[in-house]
């Protein structure tokens, strides 16, 4: 293992702001978010693919009385995220590094305010559709953790991707769907804070289009 990322993971052992296998508060992290981490009640937010959580910090600068979880099982990625916080002294930070199929785990039902997928592997092989982040067996656990009306975000480039995430959505508890195929030419623009992760950036100045859409989290009650 190269010196480099093996100084991130002995930074992520000892990081008070990352929660991973092996330390004490990993197995009790459900439901006690708000008492065993942050130590208050304020809502909590998450971020899935965080890699090295450039929308969990910028959110977390602009609103300090929301709590951002960053979440990524990728743990040298992570810990340029958690040092980035630590260093500004962002207290509403913390990472969890586990793969997103394990989140259940982690939140119980309701924990959860709002949720933001930003340019998720598209997995565009139809063998791989089990594994696209708003496939229903992830709608499920989103729409069990996010309270009622609870947001979930999503931004990709992937056109085929959003496409599919559109049919999916609100068939599995989501609604009040609100998208475009042009962020940056749309007034959704300002939910943004200007805020560009790297890969969004990259698929930007190529001249990509970036997708987005929001829905409300109605937990299969339309009414």
């Amino acid at each position: 293992m190269p010196r480099r990322k093996l100084h991130r993971f002995v930074q992520n052992s000892i990081a008070p702001n990352v929660i991973e296998n092996g330390k004490p508060t990993y197995q009790i992290s459900k439901g006690n978010w708000h008492s065993e981490h942050f130590k208050n009640k304020n809502p909590i937010v998450l971020e899935l693919g965080c890699g090295k959580g450039e929308y969990t910090l910028g959110l977390a600068r602009q609103y300090p009385n929301t709590n951002f979880i960053g979440i990524d099982v990728k743990g040298d990625r992570i810990a340029r995220g958690s040092q980035q916080a630590l260093s500004e002294g962002l207290s509403n930070v913390r990472f969890l590094r586990t793969d997103i199929q394990y989140l259940h785990e982690f939140f119980t039902s309701d924990e959860v305010s709002e949720i933001w997928i930003t340019f998720p592997d598209p997995q565009l092989r139809d063998k791989q559709e089990k594994h696209r982040l708003t496939h229903p067996r992830f709608l499920a656990m989103y729409s069990d953790m996010l309270a009622l009306n609870g947001i979930l975000h999503l931004k990709t480039d992937n056109r085929s991707f959003f496409e599919y995430s559109l049919e999916t959505l609100p068939r599995f508890g989501f609604s009040d769907l609100i998208h475009t195929y042009d962020l940056y030419q749309s007034e959704l623009n300002s939910l943004h804070f200007g805020i560009k992760t790297k890969y969004e950036a990259m698929f930007y100045d190529k001249g990509y289009s970036i997708n987005y859409l929001q829905c409300k989290n109605t937990k299969g009650n339309t009414h």
